[in-house]
């Protein structure tokens, strides 16, 4: 079974940065699509950040296109979000999940796509 653990959320002010940390065990990371989605109260679910089984392919939704990043660590079984410039509005609970079936070449961008799930981290920007 595979798990994926989130860390390194926290209460933050606007301006300041953050990296999300998203740990597996079990299965075969270095055959997953990862992704970052995020809920904020009130909205629904929705992608941050996507990458590619070897990195080679990033996604990123309108609103954080040039201030996060996503990146991974097949060897560590890790995937990260860095977040720069932090804003009122990304305040949310962000949760990473992995595709075990990616199609070659692609990111999964749907959330029905993606097989596991994490518990999820609170990320609070106060303005």
């Amino acid at each position: 079974q595979v798990q994926l653990v989130e860390s390194g959320g926290g209460l933050v002010q606007a301006g300041d940065s953050l990296r999300l940390s998203c740990a597996a065990s079990g299965g075969t990371f270095s055959g997953y699509a990862m992704g970052w989605f995020r809920q904020a109260p009130g909205k629904e679910r929705e992608l941050v950040a996507a990458i590619s089984v070897t990195g080679a392919i990033t996604y990123y939704g309108d609103s954080v296109k040039g201030r996060f990043t996503i990146s991974r660590d097949n060897a560590k079984k890790m995937a990260f979000l860095q977040m720069n410039s932090l804003k009122f509005e990304d305040t949310a609970v962000y949760y990473c999940a992995a595709d075990r079936s990616p199609l070659r070449m692609m990111v999964p961008t749907k959330e029905n796509a993606y097989d596991y799930w994490g518990q999820g981290t609170q990320v609070t920007v106060s303005s």
